[in-house]
Parts: structure tokens; sequence; C-alpha cells
């Protein structure tokens, strides 16, 4: 990882778009910070599209949606979308269609049962009501898990067939082929009625923990908060540049950057 100062301005320049996570990259202590909110709306101010994907559910991030200076909140890693209209209503946007949605539920929440029983300690996620298309377990946000927890967690999650993925707060599984980069192609072409792979090297993508790791292999202009120190032993791939700021402040430097180079 490279020193934020060493992005190079004409590509800053270029920029269209800037995808980001929420939790720890947003956020801090679970809330955003004002910093952090004043850099999503200079960002939109200047036409920058701004795009939070997360694995956090599509209940939890409706207030989010409604409120925040963003273009779009992608949920539960890539699975759906919250938009909101001219009017302020917020449109949801789904990858599955209601069929299977249904059909995994069922499934999942049996899985969830089963983690519950099996692994000492694991408990679902407090935002668990606000789930359609994936389950959490807490391992970090009011539950804390060791690492030989959590990966018991994730092989029960991979043993039943599901997607299981690791954020800064919480362990994530689904079923259906959605990621957080699937879904990020998915609301630029929804959205934006564009490709995203035409034109990744107009975007950035900002983040903090292992659930971003596909991200940072997949955009050139990848960048981790600060904090993302306590991730790095665990990481395949690395962002290419680190802030030196932690979670609200470092993305508000990331903000910073991208406007002075405009």
């Amino acid at each position: 990882m490279q020193a934020l100062a060493l992005w190079p301005a004409a590509d800053v320049a270029r920029l269209t778009g800037v995808f980001t996570d929420i939790d720890d990259t947003l956020t801090t202590d679970g809330t955003i910070t004002p910093d952090a909110l004043q850099a999503l709306a200079d960002l939109k101010a200047v036409g920058v599209s701004v795009i939070a994907i997360t694995g956090r559910p599509v209940g939890w991030s409706e207030p989010f949606a409604r409120s925040w200076p963003v273009d779009a909140i992608v949920a539960e890693n890539g699975a759906v979308a919250l938009v909101r209209g001219p009017d302020g209503e917020l449109a949801k946007h789904y990858q599955q269609d209601l069929a299977t949605r249904t059909a995994n539920f069922a499934r999942m929440q049996q899985v969830l049962a089963r983690i519950e029983a099996e692994v000492p300690g694991a408990r679902r996620a407090t935002d668990s009501a606000g789930r359609e298309c994936d389950i959490a377990i807490d391992h970090s946000e009011f539950t804390q898990l060791t690492e030989a927890q959590i990966a018991a967690v994730v092989a029960l999650m991979q043993g039943e067939g599901m997607h299981a993925t690791v954020s800064s707060i919480h362990i994530n599984g689904w079923y259906g082929d959605h990621n957080k980069l699937e879904g990020a192609r998915w609301i630029v072409r929804e959205l934006l009625g564009r490709t995203l792979d035409a034109e990744r090297d107009r975007w950035v993508y900002v983040g903090d923990s292992t659930n971003d790791q596909l991200m940072f292999e997949a955009f050139a202009h990848s960048i981790g908060v600060a904090n993302i120190a306590r991730f790095v032993p665990v990481l395949e791939h690395l962002p290419r540049y680190v802030t030196q700021g932690e979670r609200g402040a470092g993305f508000a430097e990331v903000a910073r950057a991208v406007l002075a180079a405009r």
C-alpha cells in the first residue's frame, strides 16, 4: 500500500465516481462523522457519482439512503439497492426474483439457527430483522468472537453451499452469485445505463476490511482507510493506497484529494 499522497493527480482528475463501504469507512463507532457526511455532499456537488456498497441489511440502510447525499446504497453485499427518487421516495431494486429470494430466505434461517446452536458464542447480528437476502453473525459489533470462532462460522456457511465473507463487524452469508463487485456492475447498469468494466479506471473504491478485497483487486484506484491495518495480515488483495486518517476521517481525506484534482 502506498500513501494516498502518491495517488497521481492526473488519474484522480479523470474520476467520475466513488464506491465506498459504510461501516468503519464512512462511520466511526457506528455513526457517520460530520466530516465524512460533508465529504459525500462535496463530491456530489461537483458531479461525482457516489454509491455506498455494504454488507448491512436493506432495512438498516433505508434511513441513510433517504438522508445521505448518495446516488444509491447497495446493501447485503450486492443483493439489493436503494435509490431515492426525485420525490424523496425510496425504490428497491433486487438482483434475485421474489421466488428465489423467498426460497433462499427459508434456507438461510435454517443455517442461521444451526450456527447459533453449533458454534459457541455465535449470535445473529442485531440488525438481522432488516435482512432480506443474507444472514449475519456478529463478531465485533456487540459480540466478540475469536479468529477460531469466526473461521468456524465461515466454514459452516460454506459447508451449506453459501458464499461467506467477513466485514469489520459481521460474518455474512448468502445464496446467489452477487457480491460487492457484481453489485457495483449491476447498479451502474441499472442506475446510470453504463457498463462499469468499460470505465472502471474512472472509479475509486474505499474500504476497510476483508470483505472489501474483491473490490481492492478489481479497481486500480482502490483505497483503504488507515484502520485497515487490523486486517492486513489476512488480506490476499491489498488496496493500492492507504489514508492517514481512520474511518470517516480517512474517507474525508479521499474526498479532499478528489476535489483538489478537479
